[in-house]
C-alpha cells in the first residue's frame, strides 16, 4: 500500500474541516443588522400576541460585551426583548425589561 493513502483521511478531515471554518466565518462575516432584525421580527409575528406586526420591533445596540443588538418588540408593558450576539445567536429567550447581562 503506497504511503501517501495511509495521509489521505487525514488530509481529507483537514480540507472538510477548513471548508467548514471558512463557511462559518463567510456566513458571520455576512451578516447584517437588517437580516437580524427582520428574523426576529418574524419570530415575534409567528409568537407573539394576536394582531403582532413585524412594524412593532426596533433594534438597539447592545450595552455589554457579549450582546451585539437588542431587539425589543411590541410595548412597553408587554414588550419583548431578543438579546442577540455578533453570530446571531439568541442569548436570552424572552427578557423581560431592563438591563442586558
Amino acid at each position: 500500500m503506497p504511503r501517501w493513502l495511509w495521509w489521505a483521511p487525514l488530509i481529507l478531515l483537514t480540507a472538510v474541516a477548513g471548508l467548514l471554518v471558512f463557511r462559518m466565518g463567510y456566513v458571520t462575516a455576512h451578516l447584517t443588522e437588517t437580516d437580524i432584525i427582520t428574523h426576529f421580527a418574524e419570530r415575534y409575528v409567528a409568537e407573539g400576541p394576536e394582531g403582532a406586526k413585524m412594524t412593532d420591533c426596533v433594534a438597539r445596540p447592545g450595552t455589554s460585551e457579549k450582546v451585539w443588538l437588542v431587539v425589543h418588540c411590541g410595548g412597553p408593558a408587554h414588550g419583548v426583548q431578543y438579546r442577540v450576539d455578533r453570530f446571531g445567536r439568541l442569548l436570552r429567550d424572552v427578557a423581560p425589561l431592563g438591563p442586558e447581562t
